[in-house]
């Protein structure tokens, strides 16, 4: 039996309101270390992987179990945030800040759009989890602990509970919905599972006890 569990990373300086001036590297507050320090601890015996997403949040926060367990090897995944608005001018703005960006975003609807040249398409995004579990699917691996993002974590969790057949502007709406319902605290996360021989994921909400900051980053 495989089993991966997703974890949003402790809560950062964009989750406390603070501006942010890099996407990538917004750090974790004084809150958010204790979190780090709190999850690493809540592992029962090491995992035989540990991956994280290359954004500062999630490496720091990965890095307290690392460090708990040093001879478990530790890698990096591109299971970065979703990157929907164009990162340039969301620089030194807050969560507040962006929310009409935010929200006209959501109202275009377009799975195909792309805000900007550093921004994402949600077909790109989508298409970075569905790789991720690839992934997971072919590593020999089979206790993976992964430190990443609320949105990504909730895309692995849609995809595996809604199974779209396709990406368009109305599984789009459905995912934004499901985003909102199920939004995952810093801390929380899931649990996925897969039988050996059995191609299909499996996702547990047993990791969703509020933990902290409960707000999205944008």
């Amino acid at each position: 039996m495989r089993k991966v569990r997703l974890i949003r990373h402790g809560e950062s300086a964009a989750n406390a309101g603070e501006a942010s001036t890099d996407h990538a590297r917004i750090p974790l507050t004084a809150k958010g270390v204790e979190q780090a320090y709190s999850m690493a601890n809540s592992f029962a015996g090491a995992p035989d992987l540990i991956v994280a997403s290359p954004f500062s949040r999630a490496r720091a926060t990965a890095m307290a179990t690392v460090a708990k367990f040093p001879d478990v090897p530790y890698e990096i995944y591109p299971i970065h945030e979703f990157t929907y608005l164009e990162p340039t001018r969301c620089v030194n703005t807050t969560v507040a800040e962006r929310r009409r960006w935010v929200e006209a975003y959501w109202s275009r609807s377009d799975p195909a759009f792309v805000d900007g040249a550093v921004a994402e398409s949600f077909l790109d995004f989508i298409a970075r989890a569905q790789a991720f579990m690839g992934r997971l699917s072919d590593h020999p691996a089979q206790n993976i602990a992964v430190f990443s993002h609320g949105q990504v974590i909730n895309a692995v969790a849609w995809l595996i509970e809604r199974k779209p057949q396709r990406i368009d502007d109305r599984a789009m709406a459905d995912w934004r919905e499901y985003e909102i319902l199920s939004h995952v605290p810093n801390g929380g996360g899931y649990t996925m599972t897969k039988p050996a021989e059995d191609p299909h994921w499996r996702a547990s909400v047993s990791m969703r006890e509020e933990r902290g900051e409960t707000r999205p980053e944008r």
